[in-house]
C-alpha cells in the first residue's frame, strides 16, 4: 500500500502522484479523480481539474492502449513504449472508416479548434466517421502524437490536437532502450512487490522487453511496514490493475463480488492491503458492503473523505 501511496505522504499534489505512480489508469474520469484521492488526505476535486486545465496531466492512451492519465514531462518515454496503430487501425477498418487520407483528415478536423467532443468531431468530419469510429480516428492520430483527450464538458470527453494543447506534438523517446529504463524503474518504485511478469502485464509490452526493462532498472528499497489502514478504493484502481494476477489481495471465494461480469469492476473496500468489501455511491454518499464484519467505526474517515471530495 505504501509503494502505491494509499498510506497518503503529505504534501504531494496530483500532478506529482501520477508522476510516482508512472501512469494512472483513467477510462472513467470520475473514478481515476477518486484514485487521487484515496492517496492524499488535502487533495481536492477542484484540485485535479485544475492539474488537467494546466496541461500538468495529460489523458491519453497509454499502457495497455488504455486510456490513462500521464504527468506531461513523462509523455515522451511513456508514447515511445505504449503507442501502436495495428489495433486501431482493425478497429476503423471494422467501423467502415477507410481511406488513404484518415491522419490528415482527424488532425485538421482538431487542428486549432480546442477540445472538441465527439458530436463536434462527428459534424466537422462531415460523415466520414461516426461513433466510435471517431474516438478510433483520435486514437491512429494519439498514435503519431497528434491527439490527446481535453478535460470533459458537461460530463463528456473531449479531445484536442496535442499542439495546440501541450504546445508541440507528443514526440516519443528516440532511445528506447532510456525509455525502458524508466519504465522499468517507475513501475518498481510504485508496485512493490513485483516481477518482470507483472511489469509485461501492466505496460502491455513483450515479456522479453519488461525483462529487459527490469534488468535496466535498480530494485527499490522495499517500503517501511506502516499500521494497516483502510481506503474505499474506485473501480480501476491502480492497486487493482498494477499486478499480473490479485490472488494475494482478493480470496477466491470473493472474486465474482469484485468482479461480476462484462467487463464490470467494482469499487472495493481495502483493509490492511487485502480488499474485504465492495461499495458504491450515489451522489457523494457511500454505501458500503463488506465481505465479513469490520471493526466499527473503522471507515467512518473514508467515508466522510469521500463526501469532502465529491461535494
Amino acid at each position: 500500500m505504501e509503494s502505491q501511496l494509499l498510506h497518503r505522504p503529505p504534501g504531494l499534489a496530483a500532478g506529482e502522484i501520477v508522476r510516482r505512480l508512472a501512469a494512472m489508469q483513467a477510462q472513467d474520469v470520475p473514478s481515476a479523480m477518486l484514485a487521487l484521492r484515496a492517496r492524499s488526505a488535502t487533495l481536492t476535486r477542484q484540485d485535479v481539474e485544475a492539474a488537467v486545465r494546466s496541461r500538468e496531466i495529460v489523458r491519453t492512451w497509454g499502457p495497455r492502449g488504455t486510456l490513462h492519465f500521464a504527468h506531461a514531462d513523462d509523455l515522451p518515454w511513456l508514447h515511445a513504449l505504449t503507442r501502436g496503430a495495428t489495433n486501431t487501425l482493425r478497429r476503423l477498418h471494422e467501423e467502415g472508416v477507410t481511406g488513404d487520407d484518415l491522419l490528415v483528415l482527424i488532425t485538421t478536423a482538431l487542428e486549432g479548434q480546442g477540445p472538441l467532443t465527439k458530436a463536434d468531431l462527428e459534424e466537422r468530419l462531415a460523415g466520414r466517421a461516426t461513433g466510435q469510429g471517431v474516438v478510433h480516428l483520435v486514437g491512429l492520430a494519439a498514435h503519431h502524437g497528434l491527439a490527446v483527450l481535453g478535460p470533459l464538458r458537461a460530463g463528456k470527453p473531449t479531445y484536442v490536437h496535442a499542439a495546440d494543447w501541450l504546445g508541440a506534438p507528443v514526440t516519443p523517446e528516440p532511445d528506447r532502450e532510456r525509455a525502458l529504463k524508466e519504465l522499468g524503474t517507475r513501475y518498481r518504485r510504485a508496485h512493490h512487490p513485483a516481477e518482470p511478469e507483472d511489469l509485461a502485464a501492466w505496460s502491455g509490452l513483450p515479456l522479453g522487453e519488461a525483462r529487459a526493462a527490469w534488468r535496466l532498472s535498480a530494485a527499490q528499497p522495499p517500503p517501511a511496514a506502516e499500521e494497516p489502514v483502510a481506503r474505499l478504493l474506485p473501480a480501476f484502481d491502480e492497486f487493482l490493475m498494477g499486478w499480473r494476477g490479485r490472488d494475494p489481495i482478493l480470496a477466491p471465494e470473493h472474486t465474482k463480488k469484485v468482479f461480476p461480469g462484462g467487463g464490470v469492476l467494482r469499487p472495493v473496500v481495502l483493509v490492511g492491503g487485502v480488499i474485504r468489501g465492495v461499495w458504491g455511491r450515489k451522489g457523494a454518499k457511500a454505501d458500503v458492503q463488506p465481505f465479513d464484519e469490520l471493526p466499527d467505526g473503522l471507515l467512518d474517515a473514508e467515508i466522510a473523505d469521500v463526501r469532502r471530495f465529491l461535494e
